[in-house]
């Protein structure tokens, strides 16, 4: 009977599945890509980090560290930072991260060069590797120059790859490798040039790597050194791959709640209208559990076949992943199909299909055989405690799928309860818009408004469904577009005369004067000369930070006691920081207790308060300072900002550097001071903050992009949700339709009718979702980016008339054959 059913309304019921395979194709694509991005790095973990352990240090190894090094036996070495790179050839520089490297690094996977010779023969020829885009955007080839510092060297070859390397990383500051025995002349690493110690291992066959780990970690952080083995590494990259996937899976499973509404709303029409046949089949002696079998059955096929065709083109849309995460992956992904994912995704169609329609089959359960002579299509039995529980079985279900997914009970919780207050304020709001529009009926406007309006609250409405559908896909699309101006309005750049855009570093003392004079004929003027003293914290309110470190129960973030602190000294706070705690001191005088300022994250992680104290390191000589105040600092404020200032009159002697800005009117001045400052003065590092600006614009689109990607599932959900619930009420609105005719409406009036109402639904489903984004994008902007947020008119340009017109162009379909036949002919069909 299921089947002979089923075959009759096969192109309603396929209407109805199309509504869940959306969804079960993002959770299974995104399931899958992630097993296999998992087993990727856990199979490529030693290809990553190109070594099997690495030993790192930001300063030179101490004897200890020297001696574990020697000990451990390394079979090669670098030393990386990020210095500026001149090309004779056209006269440009550009800032890149030099890897001078020793030894026949990477011991696995593979330096990718052009030509392919290139990587070998490098470090023997005494030339640089330099990355192949930096090398397309100079329009350099091999053969061509580049100078580092004091040291002019030929471009052997274009680096494609190298193991680590991803091209988000290589946009900042793309990589030049170069000798390792050529550093020196380079003349670039001087008093505050931040730089990395990295020793590459080979571990013997029989060496247990967490054992290692677990031994000499330890020892190494007391000298500010650090131990990763590839299986650490691989597992610290699979936790920051697997936030993102967490994302997507929610948004997935957004998709997938989105068409289980779709499913819901159908299933109700669908039922109602089958009522009288159930009313039938009882009085010929069918059972309440064959009924109710009969239309259940024919849900399980619904999500059974949805599963396994969302499935497939799950399979598929995985192959889109690699290309769409490219510029984020360091290396290249190979697919493989597993079959959990698979499992998962016919095991949740068949799931949710059950589950979300359970509410509306309860009306063959209670139907009873006089609605065949009653005529009425209200079933007048409410099982209210049955709803109840299906509800509560609903709702458990998203906690345990969303726990699952988040592996955290009190996210998944919070998950659950955000999508319950967001169906709930959407379905309050059309209930609350359908009694007030019935309170207060405009009853003076003609005849098609009137007829439009009742049309919202009139038997088998689908008033609550639409808006839901609408509601839900603009306010996810709307969210993601504010959040999007969010980011961007916290990355932007002034474009004042007063806003620095260029920044000078590793400005050495006796090079300030000489600096100066080449910005000044330019027209340029210096806004910031901020003096930089390095420093390292050595006792903590009386105790050894040795001592600390050792110590076991200590609660003390460890990032502190192994820091090397850039500090500076001023008389006055920036506009970027508030005063929260204690006393600003502008000077000291000679003899007086030495009062300083932290910022608020190192009061918090060092447990520090006003009147502690703290005793400095500053390049060997102990200095006893107490914490005088605790400030606020807006680290989101395109400025240099410091964790901890001294004041003036103490630190004036010490061995220091500086940071210099200025204000740049255009790229051709930009490009000219770049290129004197760097034949001059080689050492000095410069950031152009609207290159940067561009390059983080550019990682935003494209974290965008995949947002807007996953985003795109439940908007085409929606709209599938929204096709389905506008076409099951075609039956319905075919005899309302051909009444009108019968009556002497005319065409134009009933394509009226039809198009205003659903411009009212469309209107009220997004402008709902817009108003709900905003203040979701409030709260992000408040709690999360502690930035102003400042909604853009974008979604009320855009979104809200697109959505509408969309809604109107499928309602209009519906009515089209009534419009186009004979009222006779129609109902004839419709007996």
């Amino acid at each position: 009977m299921a089947w002979r059913d089923g075959k009759a309304s096969i192109s309603r019921l396929l209407l109805f599945m199309a509504s869940i395979i959306l969804g079960i194709a993002a959770v299974v694509s995104i399931q899958l890509f992630s097993e296999n991005l998992k087993d990727n790095i856990k199979n490529q973990s030693k290809a990553l980090m190109g070594a099997d352990f690495i030993i790192d240090s930001k300063q030179p190894p101490t004897k200890k560290v020297q001696f574990i090094i020697d000990s451990l036996n390394a079979s090669g070495s670098e030393v990386n930072f990020i210095s500026m790179a001149a090309f004779p050839k056209n006269k440009e520089t550009k800032l890149v991260k030099v890897r001078a490297i020793e030894g026949n690094f990477p011991f696995y996977g593979n330096l990718v060069t052009m030509p392919a010779n290139a990587g070998s023969e490098y470090q023997e020829l005494g030339g640089a590797i330099v990355d192949a885009t930096l090398l397309l955007q100079f329009n350099l080839k091999t053969g061509d120059s580049i100078k580092l510092g004091k040291l002019m060297l030929p471009i052997l070859g274009a680096l494609k790859s190298i193991p680590g390397s991803t091209a988000i990383s290589s946009s900042v500051a793309p990589t030049v490798l170069i000798p390792f025995r050529l550093l020196d002349k380079t003349e670039l690493l001087q008093l505050g040039s931040r730089k990395e110690y990295q020793y590459f291992f080979i571990a013997p066959p029989a060496m247990d790597l967490e054992l290692l780990d677990k031994k000499i970690d330890p020892i190494l952080d007391d000298e500010n050194a650090d131990l990763d083995t590839h299986t650490s590494t691989s597992r610290r990259l699979g936790r920051s791959y697997e936030n993102v996937f967490k994302f997507l899976n929610l948004a997935a499973f957004i998709a997938l709640l989105l068409g289980c509404i779709g499913i819901a709303s159908s299933v109700h029409i669908y039922i109602k209208e089958k009522l009288k046949n159930v009313a039938v089949l009882k009085c010929l002696g069918a059972s309440r559990k064959q009924t109710f079998f009969i239309y259940l059955l024919q849900i399980i096929g619904i999500g059974l076949i949805g599963g396994i065709i969302g499935s497939i083109i799950g399979i598929g849309l995985q192959y889109v992943f690699p290309y769409i995460l490219k510029d984020f992956l360091p290396f290249d992904v190979q697919i493989s199909i597993t079959a959990q994912p698979l499992m998962i995704g016919v095991t949740l169609g068949v799931l949710m299909s059950v589950l979300f329609a359970l509410l509306p089959l309860l009306g063959t359960w209670y139907v009873s055989p006089l609605e065949v002579l009653r005529g009425s299509e209200e079933n007048s039995i409410k099982p209210r405690k049955a709803r109840l529980l299906i509800l509560a079985t609903i709702l458990l279900f998203i906690f345990l799928f969303s726990f699952w997914m988040l592996k955290n009970a009190l996210n998944g919780f919070i998950f659950t309860i955000g999508i319950l207050i967001t169906f709930s304020i959407m379905a309050g709001i059309a209930s609350l818009f359908m009694k007030v529009i019935k309170k207060y009926f405009p009853t003076n406007w003609d005849f098609t408004k009137r007829q439009s309006l009742l049309n919202l609250y009139r038997p088998n409405n689908q008033t609550m469904v639409l808006i839901l559908a609408i509601g839900l896909g603009t306010f996810l699309i709307s969210t993601l577009y504010f959040t999007k101006d969010i980011l961007l309005a916290k990355t932007a750049i002034d474009n004042k005369k007063n806003s620095a855009n260029i920044i000078l570093m590793d400005v050495q003392t006796q090079q300030k004067e000489a600096v100066l004079n080449t910005m000044q004929p330019k027209g340029l003027e210096v806004i910031d000369n901020i003096p930089i003293i390095t420093m390292r914290m050595h006792r903590i309110k009386g105790k050894l930070v040795n001592d600390i470190r050792k110590d076991t129960v200590s609660k003390m973030n460890r990032w502190i006691l192994n820091r090397e602190f850039r500090t500076t000294y001023r008389d006055s706070l920036l506009d970027s920081e508030e005063l929260l705690e204690g006393s600003w001191t502008k000077e000291v005088a000679a003899g007086e207790p030495i009062l300083i300022s932290i910022a608020d994250n190192i009061a918090r992680d060092a447990d520090l308060k006003v009147g502690d104290f703290v005793v400095f390191n500053i390049q060997g000589v102990l200095m006893k300072t107490t914490i005088g105040s605790i400030r606020k600092v807006n680290w989101g404020n395109m400025q240099l900002n410091f964790s901890i200032v001294f004041p003036a009159g103490v630190l004036e002697n010490a061995p220091q550097f500086n940071v210099m800005t200025t204000y740049v009117s255009d790229n051709v001045s930009s490009a000219a001071l770049q290129r004197d400052l760097v034949q001059n003065f080689p050492n000095i590092t410069i950031l152009d903050l609207r290159q940067i600006y561009t390059i983080v614009e550019d990682i935003l689109d494209k974290v965008s992009w995949i947002i807007n990607f996953m985003a795109f599932f439940s908007i085409l959900t929606g709209i599938i949700v929204l096709i389905g619930s506008v076409r099951n009420s075609k039956y319905q609105r075919i005899k309302e339709s051909v009444l009108l005719r019968t009556l002497g409406a005319k065409s134009k009036q009933i394509l009226q009718i039809t198009a205003l109402e659903y411009v009212y639904l469309g209107m009220l489903g997004s402008l709902i979702g817009i108003l709900l984004s905003l203040i979701s994008s409030q709260l992000l902007a408040a709690l999360l980016f502690k930035e102003p947020f400042i909604p853009s008119a974008i979604p009320f340009l855009v979104f809200l008339p697109g959505i509408t017109i969309l809604v109107v162009i499928i309602g209009l379909t519906n009515i089209r054959a009534v419009l186009k036949s004979p009222p006779l002919e129609v109902l004839r069909k419709e007996v």
